[in-house]
């Protein structure tokens, strides 16, 4: 199951479709990146994925590695994406994800370094 909720997971962010990762997330989720000084709720998360997928016109991820876990997955990737102003990205990423009984998605750890995310923002 957690191996499904990968795929399905990244499929969708690189799809742009918003109302899929939603629907996996739990109700309680919380999400934590670099940078951040405390846990996003899912409210707050689902605006950055909102964002994200706003701010760009194409999306795909370079999965280098994925491990399971009991209860979770991490992964690392390249994500490389084109904004719509034409910038692009390949923000390199560790993250860690748990997943509960239920199939939702639990809990995000994503570690990438904050700059590279800067022509995104410009």
């Amino acid at each position: 199951m957690t191996e499904a909720v990968a795929r399905r997971l990244f499929d969708a962010i690189e799809r742009g479709a918003y109302a899929d990762v939603e629907s996996m997330w739990a109700d309680d989720v919380t999400v934590w990146h670099s940078g951040d000084r405390a846990d996003n709720d899912r409210v707050r998360a689902l605006k950055v994925i909102r964002w994200f997928i706003d701010a760009t016109v194409s999306r795909r991820y370079e999965i280098l590695d994925r491990q399971t876990f009991d209860g979770g997955f991490v992964q690392q990737h390249v994500l490389h994406a084109d904004a719509t102003t034409g910038a692009s990205i390949a923000l390199r990423v560790c993250i860690v994800i748990k997943v509960g009984t239920d199939g939702l998605i639990t809990r995000i750890d994503e570690y990438f370094d904050p700059a590279d995310m800067a022509p995104l923002l410009s």
